[in-house]
């Protein structure tokens, strides 16, 4: 079940859902809209090894925009901090920013109950198109969860992704043993 913009209410009452800043005007029907942080990363190097920590190079978007290049992959960050304590987020790209050809995450669309962070965005597009911090860039979308939670993300002892943060994170594959 997709949580409706009333039980999304009840949930920031409740605090089982914090989005700071929030915004009423972003609650939609069943989602809340999500908006570009200031800072994106790219990798240092062209060819990534999945066994290694990558090094990102960081960078503002300046105030006249940023032109994405296909071909590159980007990180970017939600404006957004965000806690979930009672249901699964989704993260989505807007349609209007998919209708510019830019997808927003590779694979990494759904959050885990307990994930307290912004959100990393995977960012590539098909062609050359203009960005600006602070635009509308995808919706959180939550679905209820059916049973109790033993394992919530901000408590495991081998999560990677819980230092608080402005800005993108790279991957931290490298963490795990293979």
């Amino acid at each position: 079940m997709i949580l409706s913009d009333q039980l999304i209410l009840e949930g920031i009452a409740k605090g089982e859902i914090i989005i700071e800043p929030f915004d009423r005007a972003h609650l939609g029907t069943n989602s809340y809209d999500v908006h570009l942080g200031k800072t994106l990363a790219v990798y240092e190097d062209r060819v990534l090894d999945a066994r290694k920590h990558n090094k990102v190079r960081y960078f503002d978007i300046p105030p006249d925009g940023f032109v994405l290049q296909p071909g590159t992959l980007y990180l970017g960050v939600t404006q957004e901090y965000t806690e979930t304590h009672n249901a699964v987020p989704f993260l989505e790209g807007k349609s209007s920013v998919g209708r510019l050809g830019i997808d927003i995450h590779a694979t990494a669309g759904k959050g885990d109950v307990g994930f307290c962070n912004t959100w990393t965005l995977e960012i590539s597009c098909t062609q050359p198109v203009r960005i600006y911090a602070g635009m509308p860039i995808g919706q959180l979308i939550y679905f209820k969860v059916d049973g109790e939670i033993i394992n919530y993300y901000n408590k495991k002892k081998n999560a990677k992704y819980t230092e608080r943060t402005d800005k993108p994170i790279e991957s931290m594959m490298w963490k795990n043993k293979f």
